[in-house]
């Protein structure tokens, strides 16, 4: 093991073992150093990692302190993973976000209000007049997660919003087709906005499946028909 990935883990095990709690301050370098039997360098490079997982978090001239730790604040760093996505491994990503969006959207059908169906109207009718593909995908993403939000539950909502990155939609909608695919997309969305309008879980539920599924689909008959042309999908 590096001596990096090794001070990586000896700091974690700290912090599941409570010696180091969210919020806490970590001692100064050489003393933490001295307690973990690591050279300062290590120690170093071992902190600058886990503040780039959320893990830590560094103050300038206060020090270094262990961060919240909330989920959707560590689930920030796998938006990355999504974002280079390509071929087969966008395909899983798509796959999970059809296991657990169109559930998230059932919960939604009774805990939206009415402002926030008024909210998701407005949404879908600024997203018919974009002129780019880059705006319309602002716009999709703005309305999914709007809808998931109404769930209560900010690590769902983070775990979406990384399963189905803007960089990922942007690729995915130019590479069908674009006009075709803006259009199915349309018509998809108003699907959604009408279960959720007549408070219809169920309905809801298989409006959601059908418009993630028929991406997923796009993207796995691709990979088949021309497994270049995916790679950059």
């Amino acid at each position: 093991m590096a001596l990096t990935d090794e001070a990586i883990d000896k700091i974690k095990a700290m912090i599941v073992a409570g010696e180091l709690a969210p919020g806490s301050r970590l001692p100064k370098e050489e003393i933490l150093a001295g307690q973990l039997g690591l050279s300062r360098n290590s120690l170093r490079e071992a902190v600058r990692a886990l503040t780039a997982m959320h893990i830590l978090i560094t103050r300038q001239g206060d020090g270094t302190y262990v961060s919240s730790l909330e989920p959707h604040l560590l689930l920030e760093s796998l938006s990355f993973a999504a974002d280079v996505s390509q071929g087969h491994t966008a395909l899983q990503l798509l796959q999970v976000r059809r296991l657990l969006e169109p559930q998230a959207t059932g919960l939604a059908a009774s805990l939206l209000k009415q402002e926030d169906l008024r909210e998701l109207r407005d949404i879908l009718d600024r997203s018919r007049t974009v002129a780019t593909v880059e705006e319309f995908v602002a716009h999709d993403i703005a309305f999914h997660l709007r809808i998931v939000e109404a769930v209560g539950n900010p690590v769902l909502s983070m775990l979406l919003r990384v399963l189905s990155t803007r960089t990922q939609r942007v690729r995915i909608v130019r590479g069908s087709q674009t006009g075709h695919a803006l259009n199915a997309a349309h018509q998809d969305h108003e699907q959604i906005l009408s279960a959720l309008q007549s408070r219809d879980a169920l309905l809801a539920v298989s409006a959601a499946t059908v418009h993630i599924t028929a991406v997923e689909q796009w993207l796995a008959t691709s990979l088949t028909d021309d497994p270049v042309l995916a790679v950059d999908a």
